[in-house]
């Protein structure tokens, strides 16, 4: 039987024991879906190269799962500078900084509000050490991913995620009263 053929048909039967075993090592039903839609994906598209007949297919894409769920632990989110908000607000979409800051319509007291913020925000980033100002202005505002700027400074991903996660917490702290003002109004 053709390679892909097996995949396909292994998918299908083994999909739900494949999807319990993700569930249990992530967050969401959604993730442990989408890693599993990865794997078979992927193993579909390096089964095209594979020269030599494979033994054990449940094997090998197991150990596909296990490493995409590996994968998955190295490239979870970092605290962002929206994470400020409550659990509450944001359940309901509420991110009242972003709100503020990415609303570009006119109205004297909402552009106070944002002046306020950028203000604080600015301040907030002179307090902080240059590695940590860097890694957060980089990532935060000009997108630039913690694997770039590793390969571009030679600096560890992980002292990188550990000076945004201190700057984010700084910011967090120096921005509180702010937040809890315009929360009130």
């Amino acid at each position: 039987m053709d390679l892909a053929l097996q995949i396909e048909e292994l998918f299908r039967n083994d999909r739900k024991k494949y999807l319990g075993f993700i569930r249990q090592r992530v967050r969401s039903q959604e993730e442990a879906e989408d890693i599993l839609q990865d794997v078979f994906t992927n193993v579909l598209a390096a089964s095209q190269d594979v020269q030599k007949p494979i033994e054990n297919i449940a094997s090998w894409v197991f150990t596909s799962v296990r490493n995409r769920i590996i994968d998955s632990y190295r490239k979870k989110r970092t605290d962002s500078f929206s994470d400020i908000g409550s659990n509450n607000e944001k359940d309901e979409g509420l991110e009242n900084v972003e709100r503020f800051l990415g609303d570009f319509s006119y109205n004297p007291e909402s552009d106070l509000v944002r002046k306020t913020i950028w203000e604080a925000v600015l301040a907030g980033l002179e307090e902080l050490p240059i590695e940590q100002k860097e890694v957060f202005i980089k990532n935060e505002f000009e997108g630039v991913s913690f694997r770039e700027m590793s390969e571009e400074s030679g600096v560890n991903i992980n002292t990188l995620l550990a000076r945004k996660r201190y700057a984010v917490l700084h910011l967090r702290k120096r921005l509180q009263d702010l937040y809890d003002t315009v929360n009130e109004n």
